[in-house]
Order: C-alpha cells, then sequence, then structure tokens
C-alpha cells in the first residue's frame, strides 16, 4: 500500500515550490503511475488510467476504449496485409497508396477501439465515440523502466502546468510594471529574473546610458508574453517604452488611477526627455499640479526611477493651435497658423527661437511627435525665412504615444 503521509507531503511541498495547486500535482503523480503501469503490464496501444485515494491511499487502474464502427474507422483483415520482403525496393505505386491513406480514417486498433455491437453487449445503450470503461488489476510493482518513465512523465506534466501558470499570469500582466533582479547582461539583451519566471530587455527597449548591475532590482514595463513551443514564455521586458512613463505616474499620482486626470500623450527619447500631456475630467483639478505633487515629490520620484530623465507635463487642449503652443514649452509661442494635411505654421520672439527648438532640435522634435503635427517654426521678426526656424515633423517611426490630445507647463529641465 502507498506511504499516504509520504506522498501528501511531498506533493504540498511541490506545489509550493512550483505555485501549483496541490490537484495538479496529484493530478502529475497519476498520470504519471499509469505510464509505469502501461510500460510494465499492457500493450503499447492501450490507454491506462490510474487513480490515487488519498484517504485510503489504494490505487484504481483501468483502460478505456471508444466506440466506434465501419463509418469512423477502417477495418483491415489481417489477409489484407502483405509485409514486404527484407530489402526489397519501395514501388512508387506502393507511395502514392501510402500518401492517399492520409486522408482515411483511422485504423482499427483493438487496443483502444470496441465496436458498437460489442459495446452494447456490455452496455445497452452505448454510442459512437463513447469511451467504456475496463478495470485493471491493481499492482504496486513496477520494474526499473516503468519507474524511469513515470518519473519523466511526472517531471514533463509538473513542467507543462508550471509554464501554463506562468503563461496565464503574466499574460494578465501585459501593458503593466514589475519588478525584477538583473540575472546577466549577454549580447546587448537583459536577462531579469522575475520570481517564477525569466523575462527578456532586449537591446532596443533599455534605457540609452543606463547600466544595469547584476543583482540589482528594478521596475520593467510588460511589452508582451510570447509562447515559445515547448519552452517557458517568452516575456518582453522594456524600460524604454513610452508607456513605461504612463504607468510610474499612474502607480504615483492616485488621480491618475481614479480617472480624474488623462494622460492624453507622450512623446519620448529614452534617457533624455520626455513630453507628456495631461488632462483633467473634474473641473477644478489641475492635472499639471496633481502630476508635480507638493514641492514636485510626485514627478521627481518618476525623473529619479528613470535615471533623472527630464519630464515635461503640459496641458491638453482639444484646440490643435492651443495643444501646439504648449506642446513647444517652455518656449513663448505668439502665433500658430494651422494649415491642410496637419501642418502648423509656429511664430516665436526672435530671443525664443533656439528654445523652441531645443538643442539638436530636441524640443520641437518631441512636440511634433507629442500632438501628431507636422511644425514650422520661425521668427516673429521673419517669418517669411524657413531658414531662421525649421520643419519638424512626425515620421513613421517617431510616433508619439497617444492615450486617448497654453500655457501650462512643468518642466524638469532647469
Amino acid at each position: 500500500m502507498l506511504d499516504l503521509k509520504s506522498l501528501n507531503y511531498a506533493i504540498k511541498q511541490i506545489s509550493e515550490e512550483k505555485s501549483l495547486p496541490e490537484e495538479q500535482i496529484l493530478s502529475a503523480v497519476e498520470s504519471a503511475i499509469a505510464a509505469a503501469y502501461k510500460k510494465e503490464y499492457c500493450e503499447r496501444g492501450e490507454i491506462v488510467h490510474a487513480k490515487i485515494d488519498t484517504n485510503s491511499g489504494q490505487f484504481t487502474f483501468w483502460k478505456t476504449k471508444t466506440v466506434v464502427d465501419e463509418s469512423t474507422v477502417r477495418i483491415i483483415e489481417e489477409e489484407e496485409i502483405v509485409e514486404p520482403e527484407p530489402g526489397a525496393p519501395v514501388k512508387k505505386e506502393e507511395v502514392v497508396i501510402e500518401e492517399e491513406d492520409e486522408d482515411l480514417l483511422p485504423r482499427y486498433n483493438p487496443d483502444r477501439h470496441i465496436l458498437i455491437d460489442e459495446a452494447r453487449a456490455i452496455k445497452k445503450n452505448a454510442e459512437l465515440g463513447e469511451e467504456l470503461s475496463f478495470p485493471l488489476e491493481e499492482r504496486q510493482d513496477f520494474g526499473r523502466i516503468a519507474a524511469q518513465t513515470a518519473k519523466q512523465v511526472v517531471l514533463q506534466k509538473i513542467r507543462e502546468a508550471e509554464r501554463d501558470s506562468v503563461r496565464k499570469e503574466y499574460q494578465g500582466k501585459e501593458g503593466e510594471i514589475v519588478s525584477g533582479i538583473i540575472q546577466r547582461v549577454e549580447r546587448g539583451n537583459t536577462f531579469i529574473d522575475l520570481g517564477r519566471a525569466m523575462g527578456v530587455m532586449l537591446y532596443n527597449e533599455v534605457i540609452r546610458g543606463e547600466h544595469y548591475n547584476i543583482g540589482e532590482r528594478m521596475r520593467f514595463y510588460v511589452v508582451a508574453v510570447q509562447d515559445e513551443e515547448g519552452k517557458r514564455p517568452g516575456i518582453i521586458l522594456s524600460r524604454s517604452h513610452p508607456k513605461f512613463v504612463a504607468k510610474l505616474f499612474e502607480i504615483e499620482v492616485p488621480e491618475i488611477l481614479e480617472g480624474l486626470v488623462e494622460i492624453k500623450s507622450i512623446a519620448r527619447e529614452p534617457g533624455s526627455r520626455t513630453k507628456m500631456a495631461v488632462h483633467s475630467t473634474e473641473e477644478g483639478i489641475d492635472p499639471i499640479g496633481a502630476c508635480v505633487g507638493q514641492r514636485g515629490t510626485r514627478v521627481m520620484t518618476v525623473t529619479t526611477e528613470l535615471g533623472n530623465e527630464k519630464i515635461d507635463i503640459i496641458q491638453w487642449y482639444e484646440d490643435p493651435a492651443q495643444f501646439i503652443a504648449a506642446a513647444l514649452s517652455p518656449a513663448k509661442v505668439t502665433h500658430v497658423e494651422i494649415r491642410d494635411r496637419r501642418e502648423a505654421k509656429v511664430l516665436v520672439p526672435e530671443d525664443q527661437l533656439s528654445l523652441a527648438i531645443g538643442k539638436d532640435g530636441q524640443n520641437a522634435r518631441l512636440a511634433a511627435r507629442l500632438t501628431g503635427w507636422k511644425i514650422d517654426i520661425r521668427s516673429q521678426a521673419q517669418p517669411d525665412a524657413p531658414q531662421a526656424g525649421g520643419v519638424f515633423g512626425k515620421s513613421e517611426d517617431e510616433e508619439g504615444v497617444d492615450f486617448g490630445g497654453t500655457e501650462p507647463t512643468v518642466s524638469t529641465e532647469e
């Protein structure tokens, strides 16, 4: 008889280690015992099942057969099967027949099939496709090969259950932030230990200039969970994704989590600067003030997490002219002329021109990506001289992230 106490202890221990229900572990053990029984005492084609009584420790074994007839299986008489002589060449006609057989019904196998007439002699109302159970003799002594088969089956079942559990858990976390420990960096890809699973941050998902030390705990944005055939799910992480900034603010700003403040769009150059447009859904709530926090505590928490990346928080406007003017802050815009094909001509004072464009055109570039408009910046003193400013537009590979669309603005840049 089975040592029930030891079995229950082992199942509980594995369940805690793998974070799996005890029922799944017990099912894996029963499948393994059934495989061992089949290996030792049954024919290869038979379908064997096993059940463990967790109260008494007794085993129950049975095999199942599917009810069939001539319309569901091919019944081949023994005299019809002609074995080729050893070493005889395979004829072309024989190859064609084998290929055609692929579209035929499955061959009748007495180990796993039972004809409907025989089935109804056992069970009067048996139907096609129904499975009939046949009890097997109880046994608990298995040979070395059968025991090895049982071990392989139980390990495989537990791995499959663990993989399915991890996939379901992290598929529900796509678009969320998780915490993990840097395990190693290989060929530009960073591998992160998430506890039950391993995540990978590809080289194009890292923040430029940020260093990742082995053993360091950091936060990451879950981009996707890919189901790799026969392997653990591939969890793709990022720290450069624009929505990573949005999720960090959602954690720090209760008004965003409650829906009182909305992040309308984000344009980001990871490691350098981010522009974020916010809007209040309730009167009397200052969306910029809510994101900044008292004495700037909320926005500074986010910038610290991002390695002191500069963050401009601006007011979102439905009117394109107002939105574009706000997006170019901290520069002061005197006039915005809206043109066709989502193009806008912007005039700024001469002394504000370099500020509107920004270092290497970054400010204007981010503003264009944030608003989705092509912006032609010109000096107010020379409105007809395009060379005085520049044209900045949103290309397909430089899109801002839209979450929903002048003065109010806050920047962490000193």
